[in-house]
């Protein structure tokens, strides 16, 4: 248990120091990145600072996977290099059996991140987003689904505009049984509209069967209501703006996720976009563990025997194309093509097969 634990320990310190240097790095570019988009709109360096801050926590979680690998192979080229891993084989120890330590810290570190990494950057990711709309547009674009049904918020010069719909269409621009409450740009409510559909259509709600109510002080709104068989009220928003609300399952926690499918279909919007992506949190520990067992399978031989440079850069490829299979699968799976479960537990279980496979024949087990 001595030897496990030195390689577990040893392993844990080296994932997070690389770690800790591609966090810097990314939060460089990024830095760069967000001055060059906001310097020409007025936003001041402390705010630019603060969307770096926020941004980065994604990138990071996004590329865990290539620093698993590269905590790997540095890992087992150090120990290979002091001659470690002859004194654990002369010890009676298989090299497979030396694999339980890195595994075991790839497991926790899978767990971990989906379990408390997972929600951090979701919260940093809405936030994120939501500040960004805000300085590029002047005012915030929001949806939200709850048990209520939809809402959304729509921002602009002239002010606020809360929608409140029971259901709507899979791609959120047909509304039924809608309200609209807007609000003046520093002030209360100015006019409330009730309508049976709303379409968007051309930057405007083409509203129909609507009736609109003044919120005026002083006024009886019934008094001045007004009924229209056709109505067009001006949005800032876009179907794609709208996708991006609602379909980006990265700023929904793992937690909420399954509560959050429940409402999405409740409100007459497809979730498996969701669906996909909670399984696909569900199997990266998985697939982290297979990534540890890619790169051990290149570069678990003593330096001597050369091609030491070959075998790590074939270690990182074929990491990298068990990513892009992966990231493919689930493009796939969002689009209807193959199952949920197929799309989101097929690569990881297919990459530890390989790695498993590629350890038996190099190793003497």
């Amino acid at each position: 248990m001595t030897l496990y634990f030195y390689f577990a320990r040893k392993f844990a310190f080296i994932f997070l120091g690389i770690l800790g240097v591609f966090f810097l790095l990314m939060a460089m570019i990024d830095l760069v990145e967000q001055i060059s988009r906001f310097s020409a709109l007025g936003v001041a360096l402390p705010q630019i600072f603060e969307l770096t801050l926020l941004n980065t926590p994604q990138a990071i979680y996004n590329i865990l996977p290539l620093v698993m690998i590269l905590a790997t192979i540095t890992l087992f080229l150090g120990l290979a290099r002091s001659s470690e891993l002859v004194v654990t084989r002369a010890a009676g120890r298989s090299a497979l059996r030396s694999l339980l330590a890195p595994i075991t810290v790839a497991a926790l570190i899978g767990v971990l991140s989906v379990a408390m990494f997972n929600p951090i950057v979701s919260a940093t990711s809405k936030r994120y987003t939501e500040l960004y709309e805000s300085y590029r547009n002047e005012g915030t674009d929001i949806l939200s689904i709850s048990s209520e049904g939809l809402w959304l918020r729509q921002g602009g010069r002239e002010g606020q505009t809360v929608i409140r719909a029971a259901s709507a269409n899979p791609d959120g621009t047909t509304l039924y049984d809608v309200t609209f409450l807007a609000y003046a740009l520093e002030g209360g409510p100015v006019r409330r509209i009730q309508a049976e559909t709303a379409t968007l259509d051309n930057g405007a709600w083409k509203l129909t069967n609507a009736k609109a109510w003044p919120l005026v002080a002083g006024l009886n709104p019934e008094a001045g209501a007004q009924f229209h068989a056709e109505f067009t009220l001006p949005s800032t928003l876009t179907q794609d703006r709208i996708r991006d609300s609602f379909g980006t399952p990265g700023v929904i926690s793992v937690w909420d996720l399954p509560q959050y499918i429940r409402q999405l279909q409740l409100a007459g919007f497809s979730a498996r976009r969701h669906s996909v992506w909670l399984q696909m949190e569900l199997a990266r520990p998985l697939f982290l563990m297979a990534m540890v067992l890619i790169a051990s399978a290149f570069t678990m031989q003593h330096t001597r025997f050369g091609h030491t440079g070959i075998a790590v850069l074939t270690a990182i490829m074929l990491g990298f194309s068990l990513y892009y299979i992966r990231n493919f699968a689930q493009i796939l799976g969002e689009n209807g093509q193959i199952p949920v479960m197929l799309a989101a537990w097929a690569p990881p279980v297919a990459s530890v097969l390989l790695a498993l496979g590629l350890l038996l024949h190099m190793e003497d087990g």
